[in-house]
Parts: C-alpha cells; sequence; structure tokens
C-alpha cells in the first residue's frame, strides 16, 4: 500500500511513512486507501485475542512487513504482563447504553502506551527493511502522556534514542515525575517554558529544518516521530475500535451490523481520527462525538467549519488536552478536500499566517454527518467525576470525564440513544489531586500532594494505587533540563543530550 503526504508532495511505502514520521513537504502521511472489514471479518474477531485482532488490522495496512514481523511486534507489545489487564482493552459497562474503553492498563496508565508499546518494534524493523543504518532519533512533543509512553516504549532499544519535550508547568505532578524519573541510556527529558503548542510547533520546526537534519546526520542519526503524527502511532489505535465493538457484540448488547457512537476526549485528533479511519473500514460508527475542554477550538471548527487559533489558551485539570494546535485535523481535511494536497497546503498556510482557515460550509455538513463536538470547563469536569462516581462507584479521571460530561449534554440535545462507547484516556490515578478533591470537596485536598491523594482515592474507591504511581515516590529525578520555546533554543537543547 503507498502513503501519500496530506500536502501532496510525497509517497511512501508503509515502512518508510512509519520510518520518516513526517512527510519532506511538511504534511502528514496517510494510507492510499482504507482496506475494508465487513461484518463477518468483524464477527470473527468476537473469539479473537486483542493480540489477534491488532495483527488482522496491521496487516490489511502493513504490506511490506512480512506476517512474522508483524506477528512477533504485536507480541512483543501487548505480551509479556506490559499490561495488567489480560484483555489489554476492557470495556466496562455503566449502563446498559454506556459503557467505558480503559485504555490505560498499560506500563505508563495511559491510552499512548496502546500505540507507543508497539511502534518501537515497528520502527525499529522499518529501519533494517529500508537499509537504515543510522541511529533513529525520537523527538516527541508531549502535553503530559505521549512523553513518558514515548520514553517507556524506546528506553533502552537498541538503535534509538528517545528526547521528550513538555511544557514546564503544563502537565500533572504524576505525569512530570513519570517522565523526569526515567531512566535507560537512551532517554532525554527537556521542558519548553512554554504551553504544548510551543513545544508541538518547536518540534516540527526542527523536523523541517535542513540544517538541524543535516547536523543529526553528521552525528550519525536520523529523525523520526513518536507523535500521532507518524501514521505508526496511528495505526494501532484503530484496533481497540474495533475490538471494543466486537466485545460488545460478544456480550449481546449490540446485534450484527448495529451502529453505535463513540466519545472521545480530544486534544491534538489522533484518537478520534483513528476511529474515523476505522468507520471508513467499515466499523458501523454512526457518530463520532469530539470532546473538548475549556480549550474548545474543535468544537467550535465543527460547529462553523472556521478554525480559529486567535484565542486565549488555557491550563485546566485536563492538562493532555490543552492544545490549540490539533496536528491529526489536517489528515481528516485532506478527506473533506477530496485528498487535494495543494488545498490543504493553503488551510495550513493560512493557519500559520493568520492564525484561521474555513473550509466552508458544504465541507463543515460533510464533517457533521460523521463528528458531533461539544466542550467542558473544570467545574463541569469535576461536577461529572462526582456524579459518575455517585452513580456507579467508577473513578474516571478527568479527561474521560470531559468526554462524559460532553455525551450527557449530546443525549439531551440530539435524543440520541444508541449504545456508546466513553473512549477513556488515563488513569484516574495520574491526576489524583483533581480526582480527589472532586469527589471529597477541595477541602479535603488542599495541601496533600498527589501520592496522598491516591490514597484517598484508593480508600473509597476499594481500587488499589497502581504500582507505577507508588514506585515514583522513591526514583531520582534523573533529567532536569529546560529550554526557551524557540526553535533555536530547543535544537541546542536536542544537541546538548546528544552528544
Amino acid at each position: 500500500m503507498s502513503f501519500f503526504s496530506t500536502r501532496g508532495n510525497a509517497c511512501a511505502s508503509a515502512s518508510q511513512a512509519i520510518l520518516a514520521g513526517m512527510a519532506g513537504d511538511g504534511g502528514l502521511y496517510v494510507p492510499s486507501l482504507f482496506p475494508p472489514m465487513g461484518a463477518d471479518e468483524i464477527e470473527r474477531m468476537l473469539t479473537m485475542s486483542y493480540e489477534e485482532r491488532a495483527i488482522s488490522v496491521l496487516s490489511a495496512f502493513l504490506d511490506d512487513y512480512s506476517a512474522d514481523d508483524i506477528s512477533e511486534s504485536v507480541h512483543a507489545a501487548y505480551g509479556n504482563n506490559h499490561f495488567n489487564d489480560p484483555s489489554i482493552a476492557p470495556l466496562k459497562s455503566l449502563d446498559g447504553f454506556t459503557h467505558v474503553l480503559e485504555l490505560f492498563h498499560g506500563p505508563t496508565l495511559a491510552f499512548k502506551d496502546m500505540a507507543l508499546q508497539l511502534l518501537p518494534q515497528l520502527l525499529t524493523r522499518a529501519a533494517r527493511m529500508n537499509g537504515e543504518e543510522r541511529e533513529i532519533a525520537i523527538l516527541v512533543a508531549t502535553s503530559g502522556d505521549t512523553g513518558k509512553a514515548a520514553l517507556e516504549g524506546f528506553r533502552n532499544v537498541p538503535g534509538t534514542s528517545c528526547t521528550v519535550f513538555y511544557p514546564l508547568d503544563g502537565v500533572s505532578e504524576i505525569q512530570q515525575l513519570q517522565m523526569t524519573t526515567t531512566d535507560g541510556s537512551n532517554t532525554h527529558v527537556i521542558a519548553v517554558r512554554g504551553n504544548f503548542d510551543d513545544a508541538q510547533t518547536g518540534v516540527k520546526s526542527l523536523f523541517g529544518s535542513a540544517e538541524f537534519n543535516q547536523d543529526m546526520h553528521d552525528r550519525g542519526r536520523v529523525l523520526s516521530s513518536a507523535n500521532s503524527i507518524n501514521f505508526g502511532r496511528l495505526l494501532p489505535q484503530i484496533v481497540y475500535y474495533f475490538s471494543a465493538y466486537a466485545d460488545l457484540l460478544a456480550k449481546g448488547t449490540i446485534k450484527k451490523g448495529e451502529s453505535i457512537n463513540f466519545v472521545v476526549p480530544t486534544g491534538n485528533f489522533g484518537n478520534i481520527l483513528a476511529g474515523y479511519y476505522a468507520r471508513n473500514m467499515g466499523l458501523p460508527i454512526n457518530k463520532l462525538i469530539c470532546a473538548s475542554n475549556r480549550n474548545d477550538v474543535l468544537t467550535d471548527f465543527f460547529k462553523t467549519g472556521i478554525y480559529d487559533l486567535r484565542r486565549m489558551f488555557y491550563k485546566t485539570m485536563s492538562p493532555s488536552m490543552d492544545i490549540l494546535v490539533s496536528s491529526n485535523l489536517e489528515r481528516l481535511l485532506y478527506e473533506s478536500a477530496d485528498r487535494d494536497g495543494s488545498l490543504v497546503s493553503v488551510w495550513m498556510n493560512q493557519l500559520k499566517t493568520s492564525g484561521s482557515y474555513s473550509v466552508g460550509e458544504q465541507r463543515r455538513e460533510w464533517m457533521a454527518s460523521v463528528f458531533a463536538a461539544g466542550c467542558a470547563d473544570d467545574k463541569e469536569t469535576a461536577g461529572e467525576i462526582r456524579e459518575v462516581f455517585t452513580r456507579y462507584e467508577y473513578l474516571m479521571d478527568p479527561h474521560t470525564a470531559v468526554a462524559s460530561k460532553v455525551l450527557r449534554d449530546y443525549r439531551a440535545r440530539t435524543a440520541d440513544d444508541k449504545v456508546t462507547v466513553i473512549v477513556s484516556t488515563a488513569s484516574p490515578y495520574k491526576f489524583a489531586p483533581d480526582v480527589a478533591g472532586a469527589i471529597q470537596g477541595e477541602k479535603a485536598v488542599r495541601n496533600l500532594d498527589a501520592f496522598s491523594c491516591s490514597e484517598i482515592l484508593s480508600s473509597i474507591s476499594g481500587i488499589p494505587v497502581p504500582e507505577q504511581v507508588n514506585r515514583l515516590k522513591e526514583l531520582p529525578v534523573r533529567h532536569t533540563l529546560a529550554c526557551e520555546k524557540d526553535t533555536k533554543s530547543m535544537a541546542n537543547a536536542v544537541k546538548q543530550v546528544l552528544k
């Protein structure tokens, strides 16, 4: 299968697209087609393990990988007790119409593990397949969860290094400790004095800099990405949409061919885009509901067809969604433009130069046939955490609670009573102070650190504090480097750690 750039000037095989991360013209790689999976093929997934489901989906795209390459990669990612639930992505029911897809049972307690345990396997094989002998230097911008998942996935993987940029004071206490305590001979963590958009813009600029790429080449390195701009990050995420549907079928909750909804807490648009790709392959999805926090640029976009960055940036209790530049939206724009890369280039240039672009009413209506959107502020998010725990005795992290509140509003607005899956992206223990405060009241957690708040959550829920959180208390902080948000400072920081 060929992969094309969203900006129209590059073509690659699957392994080449995964190895490069981004296209040379600044665009993102997309598959030339979406391989169909019919109702019978989906039904066969009922008796499959998660690994077998992953192999089925990945094989449809990775035609230049051997069957053994794919199988070995999947087993390395999801086997060996890397996940603390044998089903990898368990589906929990709140009621007959509302279910939660838990994607936080991996080593870093976030949905990014679903892809970033697999990407190193695919990437190192891609390097061998394409005769790449230089070290693969992974550059990552994170709003909180991607960073640790990438560090964990690439830690001590031969022939690679992983450098993560995160926004200083823009992630939770646990998220920061997870990153800055990471060991491994090839891992590096750098704080950026700015927000996630600054970090992401800087990393993209480094990928696009001929001078920086030449410097890396001279050092025996080639750049690649572990952000969802890399199709190898996006592809594994398609799997869990099929898996959730198969689990609902197996439980008898839905009938063969019945359409359902997914509501997805969204910042960079990669998670929900994977659902859209699953829909294009034939998964019976009625609506994909895009849930945003107070940084509601995507909500406004789906309502108006205008993407406008000229707004206030807010730090919220759901920091992984504190994003205004949603990179993966470019892949949806490419489909809305009938795969006209030149038009996508115009929109992206308008965003860069003037801070906004408009796709027009016809394209907005086309997107509205698939996507709904809504947002929730911190007060509403805290209220939803409390409401869900009171009603169902179920703990939600703030990102998942945003999705739950947006779903509640969507149903009230539309009377859509279809079975809906809430995509849960992180363990509540990664955001223990906010979750405990929402349930017990702010006074109960005042002046308490994340570890004390975790104990509160455990006492009220009966769910043990994850070992990944407990051991952070004893680990030394290994990464303290910080830099300014401009591209030159970020480049110099990378050169400093990759000596």
